[in-house]
């Protein structure tokens, strides 16, 4: 009696803890009114994809996605995620969710950014759009840190290929905020994780899918310089962790590479790490493991795994 006792008290902790590392809830980015926003229906569609499980099509309405790691594993750090998909569509599972829960298992509680796709039918300046929902989901994040037991130094964010493109942004343009913030809360990232992010928008090294849906096919030159983020480094830029491919044909490896040096020039702490083989978005190689745990022990290594 005592064993079956035993083991149904086990199963118990293992439900408990599973429900807890993958519970999830959706919060509107927005109470109000959509800052930057036309008047538009809701248009956003989700399609299913073979390599990469679901993509999502014309945001409009922009929300986070809270993934919470088990009590007895949080350790107050956060981070949010920004997907991929050249600013087009969202890779919303693989580069969001599986990452959010991945995290969450290791005490991080996980946020997934579904920012708005720049699209001038529903906004004013569609450039600035994705940026404003990133310096929104720091704000609620950092605003609700003690309801979601976070630390409000620990908090970063990650993003891959364009979405580390928006979170690279945020961590070089938090000087001027895109969105009503009274409370004059920081809109600084405490760190970032890039992955095979597109860092430029120049013609040697940019993605130019990526420009064209941002900037759109003939910005003027300044507009390319103010959304080239090698460009707006300091002292101040959050701490970062880049990976890329040089096999990489999508995203140059010269992206993460730019960012690298220009961190290095003004001594920001800075964790790079470049394979011999890998295809963009990391679909076969290298292995989730092998690139996931370098993020891991990075984030180790800078103390935001403690509790």
């Amino acid at each position: 009696m005592q064993t079956k006792t035993i083991k149904a008290f086990c199963v118990t902790v293992m439900l408990v803890a599973f429900v807890f590392c993958h519970a999830q809830k959706q919060i509107p980015l927005y109470e109000n009114k959509i800052p930057n926003s036309k008047p538009a229906s809701n248009r956003e569609r989700k399609e299913a994809n073979e390599q990469v499980d679901t993509l999502v099509y014309r945001v409009s309405i922009p929300d986070l996605t809270v993934f919470q790691p088990p009590p007895d594993k949080a350790n107050g750090t956060a981070v949010i995620i920004c997907p991929g998909g050249g600013y087009h569509v969202l890779l919303f599972k693989r580069e969001g969710s599986d990452i959010a829960k991945a995290l969450a298992e290791h005490g991080v509680t996980a946020f997934v950014l579904k920012y708005r796709l720049p699209d001038e039918e529903i906004m004013v300046d569609k450039a600035i759009g994705p940026l404003q929902d990133a310096q929104q989901a720091i704000r609620i994040v950092r605003e609700g840190a003690a309801r979601w037991g976070i630390n409000p130094r620990r908090i970063g964010m990650m993003g891959f290929s364009a979405g580390g493109h928006l979170a690279a942004t945020a961590g070089t343009h938090f000087g001027k905020a895109y969105v009503n913030h009274p409370e004059q809360i920081s809109l600084r990232p405490d760190f970032l994780l890039l992955i095979n992010p597109v860092i430029s928008m120049t013609d040697s090294i940019g993605h130019v899918g990526s420009r064209n849906c941002l900037l759109g096919a003939n910005p003027p030159s300044e507009q390319i310089r103010l959304f080239s983020n090698e460009l707006h480094i300091n002292a101040q830029t959050p701490p970062t962790f880049l990976v890329h491919a040089v096999t990489d044909e999508v995203v140059p490896v010269e992206n993460s590479l730019s960012f690298y040096q220009a961190l290095r020039k003004y001594h920001v702490a800075v964790g790079l790490h470049i394979y011999a083989k890998g295809e963009h978005g990391f679909l076969s190689a290298p292995p989730f493991k092998e690139w996931f745990g370098r993020c891991i022990y990075w984030m180790e290594a800078q103390n935001l795994l403690q509790r």
